[in-house]
């Protein structure tokens, strides 16, 4: 049984997630998801618990039960000028950081130090923390794949699925792979975890994507907005989940991270009206991760 059959839908459905990451990572990208929230333009978004601006994101979710949040597990700290590291504070965490104590910037350091033990209690730390300040997750997902492998193949999928099972939560991991550059080898391994997945009763979704748009294109607004409708009108039968980082911009964002304009294009992609009537004339359904948490639960 596929899992679009075990939500209710045919196998030739095509279902569609659009989640938003790094709620929580400031107050511009908390009030741009809200608002988007509310406006029935997500269906979900994902919680960075170690960040400043959780507890804003948290206090909201809490809030807001109807919206369906999601934690964002996070092992690494990307941006220059703003940092954060682990929220476990009864155990070590030194694999996990770098000397001033934050998550690395990059995953092949994570991949190549961490240990898992500790990456388990942090995974465990940061859905705790997001319980206790009100949350009742949804799923969970990974801030920039660090978990994944993808730059050693070190990953820590046993792990993650071993938490998701206790917590009877779906993961964010695509089943199959697409693109031309994908390599053989990294099919087979994708295919084998996605098997453990399925051992261990953990709902996946099919596919991944994102936003065709790279920073520093140059490409106008209407051009990505094209490239997005094709993208939409390809989607394939099964589960997809849409990734995006939406945020108004402001002088917060700005000093944050230098791609501030592709984040502020994700927010208007979002409420554009063309791009949600491509979604209803392409018959696609959009769900919500809480179905299939439900799904998974009732297994």
């Amino acid at each position: 049984m596929t899992t679009a059959q075990k939500l209710g839908y045919s196998e030739t459905d095509r279902l569609l997630i659009i989640n938003a990451d790094d709620f929580g990572a400031s107050h511009t990208g908390n009030e741009s998801i809200a608002q988007l929230l509310e406006e029935g333009a997500l269906s979900s978004a994902t919680i960075m618990m170690p960040c400043g601006w959780a507890r804003e994101a948290a206090r909201w979710s809490a809030a807001h039960p109807e919206h369906n949040v999601g934690v964002h597990l996070t092992f690494t700290s990307e941006w220059e000028n703003h940092k954060w590291g682990p929220v476990t504070r009864n155990a070590g965490t030194g694999s996990l950081t770098t000397a001033e104590g934050y998550f690395p910037a990059d995953c092949l350091t994570f991949e190549k130090n961490a240990d898992p033990q500790q990456v388990r209690i942090e995974i465990v730390q940061q859905i705790e923390l997001a319980v206790a300040m009100g949350i009742d997750p949804t799923h969970l997902d990974n801030h920039m794949g660090s978990l994944y492998g993808l730059r050693t193949g070190r990953d820590f999928l046993d792990i993650v699925f071993d938490v998701c099972a206790a917590y009877k939560l779906p993961f964010r991991m695509p089943r199959y792979l697409t693109g031309q550059y994908i390599q053989p080898a990294i099919i087979e391994i994708a295919a084998a975890r996605a098997g453990l997945a399925d051992t261990m009763g953990v709902l996946i979704p099919d596919y991944l994507m994102d936003w065709p748009y790279a920073p520093g294109s140059g490409e106008s607004y209407e051009e990505v907005k094209q490239r997005m409708i094709a993208t939409l009108r390809a989607l394939k039968a099964g589960v997809s989940e849409l990734i995006i980082h939406p945020s108004l911009v402001t002088e917060e964002l700005k000093a944050m991270t230098p791609h501030y304009a592709w984040r502020g294009i994700e927010f208007a992609l979002c409420r554009d009206a063309e791009i949600r009537q491509v979604i209803e004339d392409e018959n696609i359904k959009l769900i919500r991760w809480s179905d299939l948490r439900e799904a998974q639960r009732g297994q």
